[in-house]
């Protein structure tokens, strides 16, 4: 009977260690990519022209297909172990997906219309919503299979926009559609940058009717109160930014060459250029093998307050760069 539970307990062992290296091969985040030379490898491979917004539509593209791609696959649904025990890489996920249904969103109602009484191109009508299922969806159906059908009609549109032929099938650079998606993308990252920051709790100060007396909201809310991330979700909450900050990068990458000549003419290709070195440091090797979460200034460094400084600026640098392409 004693050899019987040394051997249970053996393969148990033996199964732990084998789930452990597995999860740790599956947690390898996704190396970046050259937005430029991707899409040149697809456009050659589809003997396509690589028109204007064919280097965007491109990153969007792989961006989605690394999620379902990447080692391990789409991890967040997955229901059986090792992945089901693993929140750092579904976080990194689910960050990445966020920017992803942004930019699906902003392709559907801006970049592909010429104005807002135009039609909406009919691939990317039916794309943008494949985005918008349940992250945890697993059963029928699944997110990765709508995730697919999503990339699947991108990959349509593209062709058609490629197609000298297809008058119906535009990406349009101007000021006011960048602007549009870019605004979205500082609503993102400034979410993201509270969150990281009130990894050490914080008192905030109510602001949300701040610059008018007469503004109003639904229901009273406390003049100040304690802000705080909770402790088990500090190492989702900075995965999930560097998920997220990882598309965003690629994505602002793809945006420089397609609107090449409306950053030029803004004078305002520096500043996208200094949002991307922001970004590009938000992707920085991790070496602890935890999350830290020190105090201020103390002996323990504090990653999500780091990852929370390099957000806040590329925000404000956003910002930044909405008013100057705003500007006539």
């Amino acid at each position: 009977m004693s050899q019987h539970k040394g051997k249970i307990a053996g393969v148990i062992v033996i199964l732990l260690i084998i789930f452990y290296a597995i999860a740790v091969y599956w947690s390898t985040e996704p190396s970046r990519f050259d937005v430029v030379e991707s899409a040149k490898e697809q456009a050659q491979l589809r003997n396509e022209t690589m028109v204007t917004g064919y280097i965007t539509t491109s990153t969007l593209i792989t961006v989605a297909n690394t999620l379902l791609d990447k080692p391990g696959g789409y991890l967040s649904n997955d229901v059986i172990p090792p992945s089901i025990i693993m929140d750092d890489m579904p976080a990194w996920e689910y960050g990445a997906l966020e920017m992803v249904r942004d930019l699906s969103l902003s392709m559907r109602k801006d970049f592909s219309r010429s104005q807002s009484q135009s039609t909406e191109h009919e691939a990317l009508k039916k794309a943008q919503p494949q985005f918008n299922i349940s992250s945890e969806a697993w059963a029928w159906p699944s997110a990765e299979g709508e995730y697919q059908k999503g990339i699947d009609y991108l990959i349509v549109y593209r062709t058609q926009m490629a197609h000298q032929h297809e008058r119906d099938s535009q990406f349009y650079a101007r000021a006011d559609n960048l602007r549009s998606w870019l605004k979205e993308a500082e609503k993102r990252l400034g979410s993201l940058s509270q969150r990281l920051s009130a990894s050490v709790g914080q008192d905030k100060v109510n602001t949300d009717l701040a610059g008018n007396s007469s503004n109003k909201q639904a229901t009273l809310a406390p003049l100040q109160q304690q802000v705080r991330t909770p402790w088990l979700d500090i190492d989702d909450v900075f995965y999930e930014s560097r998920g997220a900050t990882w598309a965003l990068l690629h994505f602002l990458q793809a945006v420089e060459y397609d609107f090449n000549d409306v950053l030029e003419k803004k004078n305002a290709r520096v500043s996208l250029q200094q949002i991307i070195r922001e970004l590009e440091a938000t992707q920085e090797t991790v070496w602890s093998p935890l999350i830290l979460n020190g105090n201020g200034f103390g002996y323990v460094a504090n990653h999500s307050l780091v990852m929370a400084n390099y957000i806040s600026r590329a925000n404000a640098a956003l910002i930044e760069l909405s008013e100057l392409l705003a500007q006539g």
